[in-house]
């Protein structure tokens, strides 16, 4: 096993957009609007913990290297059923940040599922309709070396 090296790599500017949606109920979603979730401001908690995420990827992804992210962004979309997110990520270094902007987007995701699972639990406490779905990498961006 082995981490790639990236010693002699130049520092590039780089960036990456990930984006994921969770599906709710419909009366979910309308408590996250209202600001009744009992667990507090869900989008805002939401867009702190991709935030951290983003930050702390090496400490979750085994092989990834430590980069000096010099920007994270988080935005979410409520829809009726859906919260679409977006992360952005950028940095000046020597290798890209894709899987910064796939852990932020999923921590996002899972950070809302988590502030209100005790409304998307059926008689059985299961969650027969929330799902996370089509986490991607939307954009990939590399500065031309000169």
């Amino acid at each position: 096993m082995t981490m790639v090296d990236i010693t002699k790599k130049i520092e590039t500017y780089r960036e990456a957009e990930a984006i994921g949606r969770l599906r709710l109920k419909r009366e979910t979603i309308e408590k996250i609007k209202r600001g009744e979730v009992r667990k507090g401001d869900v989008i805002t908690t939401a867009k702190i913990a991709g935030i951290m995420a983003a930050k702390r990827t090496p400490e979750i992804i085994p092989l990834t290297h430590p980069i000096p992210i010099t920007g994270v962004e988080i935005d979410i979309e409520i829809g009726e059923t859906t919260i679409e997110a977006r992360a952005m990520i950028k940095t000046t270094y020597k290798t890209g940040v894709e899987i910064e902007a796939l852990t932020a987007i999923t921590t996002t995701l899972i950070t809302i599922w988590d502030m209100v699972k005790e409304y998307e639990k059926d008689e059985q406490g299961q969650y027969p309709t929330t799902a996370i779905e089509e986490i991607r990498i939307t954009k990939k961006t590399k500065e031309k070396q000169h």
